[in-house]
């Protein structure tokens, strides 16, 4: 058995999304989807319509009338962001771990999601993309693969720091040539076991944008930029952090300025300390 065939074997026995969560991702992928769709959804699944309950009756949110149901819930907050919110919680489980070959420990990987998220919903706004959830949700688990490759890097982290440090390679490419897949590819191979959609397999698949045809779209420029844009505010990054190369041939196709890079990273602290406080009042 090859390296690659028992990291496959692995993904077997990885804990998956809960099932909530992956319906929620085919909500995301359908734009004719309903609040009724969303509510069957939820309404089944106890701890989330508690938390959901809990954050839609926080004082914080300063509602006149308490949700008293998911329904009362998604009327009140909205559709993007009850699954946003469903989303966030439903992945904590997944991605809170450390992750040690990278340099990540307890609630870095999920924070760092998060944040990637946000931003990527900002990006999407930019670039006039309707499918806001669809890029926030891609965004939120494009490092699902780091979750079985972090034991691999971990073991071989010299090998592919000295391809980074000496051989201008970066981290995703180091990781290809001593492990023979990137963290990003193993991320769609989990998708496609999972049975996510085709489009959220390619978003994960191509978020280091390793191959540069995929620049004109716009949904993976998105979920790349945010990428980037998280990386540059440092919170939650880990090892591979600083080992990538900009493609900045991307903001000129997509007419992304410097300006608008600065005005989203100053957006993304107050919505990020916004999702902060929704999620403790869970």
């Amino acid at each position: 058995m090859t390296a690659l065939d028992k990291m496959i074997r692995e993904i077997k026995d990885l804990t998956p999304m809960p099932a909530v969560a992956n319906r929620l991702l085919e909500i995301v992928e359908k734009p004719d989807s309903s609040m009724n769709d969303i509510t069957r959804i939820i309404q089944y699944d106890p701890v989330m319509t508690v938390d959901i309950l809990k954050i839609c009756n926080s004082a914080y949110l300063g509602l006149k009338m308490p949700a008293e149901s998911i329904k009362d819930a998604v009327n009140m907050l909205g559709t993007d962001q009850i699954i946003e919110l469903a989303l966030v919680k439903s992945s904590a489980k997944v991605l809170s771990g450390p992750r040690k070959g990278y340099g990540l420990e307890q609630g870095d990987m999920w924070r760092y999601s998060v944040s990637s998220a946000v931003i990527a919903k900002q990006v999407a706004l930019r670039l006039g993309l309707s499918n806001k959830s669809t890029i926030f949700t891609a965004a939120l688990i494009k490092d699902i693969g780091k979750i079985i490759l972090e034991k691999y890097v971990f073991k071989d982290f010299k090998k592919i720091n000295t391809l980074v440090k000496n051989d201008g390679y970066s981290f995703r490419e180091a990781e290809k040539k001593v492990l023979g897949i990137d963290h990003a590819e193993m991320g769609a191979l989990i998708g496609k076991i999972w049975g996510f959609s085709p489009r959220m397999v390619k978003l994960i698949q191509h978020h280091h944008l390793r191959d540069e045809s995929m620049m004109n779209d716009k949904e993976v420029a998105a979920v790349y930029l945010a990428d980037c844009i998280c990386m540059m505010m440092g919170d939650g990054v880990g090892a591979d952090g600083l080992s990538y190369r900009f493609k900045d041939q991307l903001m000129k196709i997509h007419s992304v300025s410097h300006s608008d890079i600065t005005g989203i990273m100053a957006e993304c602290g107050v919505n990020m300390n916004e999702v902060k406080i929704l999620l403790e009042m869970a």
